[in-house]
């Protein structure tokens, strides 16, 4: 039974890549990371569709935030490559990669918290001060923003502050967004406000890299999936065949989806 269900998970994996690869923003080929002496990454392969959204998964440890560092230069890649609009950037620095288009949450959020909500913003917005329009559509996802607009941005709850800093993300249009755990300690009510942006952003401006352990989060939004495993890439297809498939869900993440409701 295991067996036929590798073999198609195998052959999905197979027609997906070549559907995905030909209009592929990010490509990974053979990504290797230390750090220190610890060999993190092994050899990590996927592919990131122009236009869509890709949720990496995977166990506590597996590798993902190492990976998403890795694109973002903030840790080197001593072997692979990294390829973003046809472009190796395994080699660039950190600034040099954000000044290509693309942008970066961590887990930790990184905002400044002596700084008010909108001087954390203004920085963001690199070439001018944020556009009204522009500010009008996070005020609308994320309304706590605007209420505490003069506020140090310290003074913010987890949720807030996790808020602000996909805000200082999406300040300016980017191409490729990289978002570690956008959920975290969000209530409900927000999550569903964050659902609604990174589906506007999906279907118009920008492609979307996110790691995510709310996986009702993931299966509503990822309309691809790569599932990490030891700092490998085990399975790479579409969200919707991943999420319809608790066997698979259960081998390589331990639990189902349904079980994270």
């Amino acid at each position: 039974m295991w067996t036929a269900r590798i073999l198609r998970a195998q052959d999905s994996r197979v027609r997906w890549k070549r559907a995905v690869h030909v209009s592929a923003l990010l490509s990974l080929r053979g990504v290797k990371t230390n750090i220190g002496r610890y060999h993190i990454l092994h050899g990590v392969e996927f592919d990131v569709a122009e236009g869509g959204l890709t949720m990496l998964l995977g166990r506590n440890g597996a590798g993902k935030t190492t990976t998403l560092r890795t694109i973002m230069g903030l840790w080197r890649a001593h072997e692979g490559e990294i390829h973003f609009a046809g472009r190796d950037i395994a080699r660039l620095s950190t600034p040099d990669i954000a000044r290509l288009g693309i942008a970066y949450v961590p887990e930790s959020m990184a905002i400044f918290g002596d700084l008010t909500v909108q001087e954390n913003l203004v920085l963001a917005a690199r070439s001018a001060p944020p556009e009204r329009k522009r500010l009008d559509w996070i005020f609308a996802r994320f309304e706590a923003l605007k209420r505490f607009w003069n506020l140090p941005a310290g003074n913010l709850s987890g949720g807030q502050k996790q808020m602000l800093a996909v805000a200082r993300a999406i300040i300016e249009p980017r191409r490729l967004l990289l978002i570690d755990e956008p959920t975290k300690g969000l209530a409900p009510a927000i999550i569903v406000n964050m659902i609604a942006a990174f589906r506007e952003l999906k279907d118009g401006e920008s492609t979307l890299l996110v790691v995510e352990q709310n996986f009702a989060f993931a299966r509503q939004l990822g309309d691809t999936v790569a599932v990490m495993d030891d700092g490998r890439v085990a399975h790479t297809g579409t969200m919707a065949a991943f999420a319809a498939d608790a066997g698979l869900q259960q081998h390589l993440l331990g639990l189902g989806m349904g079980e994270h409701q």
